[in-house]
Parts: C-alpha cells; structure tokens; sequence
C-alpha cells in the first residue's frame, strides 16, 4: 500500500527497553514525519508513562494485526529479528531492524527477498554510521589528506568485568557475544568507510569470570589493494585507546570514540536540543600529513554534531519517494560475513 506523504508514517516498536527508550522512541517523536503509534509491552506499560497517547499491545499478533502501522522497528533480543521480521513483513510492514540485522547471512538474505516479494523497504537500523567521531573520520579519508590507505584500526571498547543480567546476551545463544553487539557497528564502519573485504581472519576471547561468551573478538580485513583494516571490540578495556586510526602514503590520523548521543539520550536530553550532539572539549581528532609542498602539517580536527536523527530522516525518504536506503543489502550481507561464528 503506498504511503500519503501528507501523513506522518504510524510506527510501532517491538520493546521499550534501553534501545526502544533511548535510541529509537525520542527520534520518533520529534520527527514530524513520523507517528510513534504503538508499542509491544508485555509485562509493563513504562511508554504509556513518557507518550500517554501510544497504544500498548501485549502480544505480537495483536501489534502486527493493527492495519494503522506502516513502519515496525525490530529491537528485540538479537536471536529473534529474523522471525519477528519475517512476521511484520507478512503482514505488510515496512521494517526497521536493529543490529545485528540476523544470525546469519543465509536470514538476512530470506528477509530481503521477502521485502522484495511484499513491495516492502527491509532497512538495517547502524545508527552509528551518524557518530560524530565516525563522521569526522570519514571527512578526512574522503578529503584525501592521508594519500593512498594503507592500515585502518577501528576500535570499540568498554569495561564491563561482571556478568550482565540480561540473560539474551550473555547466554550462548545466536547472534550472543561482544562481536554481535558491538562488533556489528565497527564493521559496519569499517565498510561504510572502505567498502566489504576481500577476505578476513578472526579471533575471539572470553576472559570475564563465567563468561559464557566472548567478550573479546578481532577481525583483520584483507582488501584487494594491499589495505589492511583491523577490527577489535573488547569488554575489558579500562583505558581506551583512539577508536580510529588510520595511515596513510601522505599521513596520520587518530579520532577517540567521544560522540556524546548515547550519554545525552540517556540523561533525557532532547535530540532537538541546541547542545545534542556536540562533543565535549579536547577530543578533537589529530591529523598529521605532508602537504602538496612537502610540509609536514598537524591539525587538530573538531568533530561535526552527531546525528542520529538523520538515520530516520533517511527511512523517510526511502519509504515515502523510495529513495534506495544509504545502507545497502550487500553492506548487510558482507557484516553478517564476517559476524557469524562457524566455529562453534
């Protein structure tokens, strides 16, 4: 059924945890091209507390049977996007998945030839394709300062040394471990950045106590230019270290991971606030390069307001002009590449 563009796209989320909460029902909100409509709340009514007009559905069946929603974000417990998408899509939703996208490359590629059958839009939710720090990074690579890439480290660390009590990600089941959770947006930076490798080697670590899955995972991507790019996530870093690193023929950058979005929507901060966004002082990323006279040039490089708004911005247009969405399906089917265990 094609979309009035005259009329704000009703949208229903799967869960009101910390992604439905934080990441999703604020944009929603303040996006006039978009109704936060619905919610599928199972045991508490905790939306109805911060949007009273939403309706509040205790089962799937009854959320997808609502012929008012157009738009059905899947941020679930990863192991269940497949099927809770594959549910939307019959009964004709557009959707929304969070990352990890599937389980596995063989998923994703059932659900986008579902979308295809259905006259539907199956879009992949990497909001952080919208880092401040990420989009700094990609200025520079695109600017051409650095020369011909050679080497590229993308980090994303934390320190978490306990067990955490959500039992979906630290139980071994699909799509479990740090390298579904934050592994899925480095890769996806990094392909965002230098297009799907060639090939790639992993290794994956648990080291927590009881650690019933990694909570260390490394990725080196081969490229047919000789470029290597160096994925890591790690649950056990106290001190980080520079989120981007990149060499370059004609210089050197570094950028930490300071994008402050998920510090400010957690604090209840608007994403229409004036300061939403902004980094704070002294992150700046440092760039060194030698320039067209043979200069050897330093700057430091302030990072563009993060904007995670855009991510839904870009859902508008593909839904309602059909505007192909800014990530593609082979973008999606490279990361669950490299993502999917096959060792275990």
């Amino acid at each position: 059924m094609p979309h009035n563009p005259t009329k704000p796209i009703k949208t229903a989320l799967l869960a009101y945890g910390m992604s439905g909460k934080v990441f999703h029902a604020p944009f929603i909100h303040c996006n006039p091209n978009f109704d936060l409509y619905a919610v599928l709340e199972r045991n508490k009514n905790e939306a109805k507390k911060d949007y009273p007009h939403i309706i509040s559905y205790a089962n799937i069946q009854h959320l997808l049977a609502d012929s008012q929603i157009q738009l059905v974000i899947i941020n679930t417990p990863n192991y269940t996007h497949f099927e809770f998408a594959r549910q939307a899509l019959y009964a004709g939703k557009h959707v929304l998945i969070e990352k990890p996208f599937c389980t596995n490359p063989s998923q994703a590629k059932q659900l986008f030839a579902l979308g295809k059958a259905q006259n539907l839009h199956v879009m992949a939710y990497q909001n952080r394709r919208f880092d401040s720090d990420f989009l700094t990074t990609k200025a520079v690579i695109q600017s051409g300062k650095l020369g011909k890439i050679t080497e590229a480290h993308v980090r994303f660390d934390r320190f978490k040394n306990t067990i955490s009590p959500k039992k979906f990600k630290e139980t071994p089941l699909p799509a479990a471990g740090i390298f579904y959770d934050l592994g899925a947006h480095v890769i996806d930076q990094a392909i965002a950045l230098f297009g799907p490798p060639q090939s790639f080697t992993k290794t994956y670590g648990q080291f927590r106590l009881h650690s019933q899955v990694d909570d260390f995972a490394h990725a080196h991507l081969h490229y047919t230019d000789s470029k290597n790019v160096f994925i890591t996530t790690n649950m056990l870093v106290l001190k980080p270290k520079a989120a981007f690193t990149i060499y370059g023929t004609h210089g050197t950058f570094t950028k930490t991971r300071a994008d402050e979005q998920e510090n400010q929507l957690i604090a209840g901060i608007s994403p229409t606030d004036k300061h939403y966004g902004i980094e704070k002082p002294n992150n700046e990323a440092s760039l060194c390069y030698i320039n067209d006279t043979g200069q050897t040039i330093t700057q430091s490089i302030p990072s563009p307001k993060g904007n995670y708004m855009e991510l839904y911005n870009q859902v508008f247009l593909t839904i309602v002009h059909n505007k192909p969405y800014f990530i593609s399906p082979n973008d999606i089917l490279a990361q669950l590449e490299i993502l999917v265990r096959n060792d275990i």
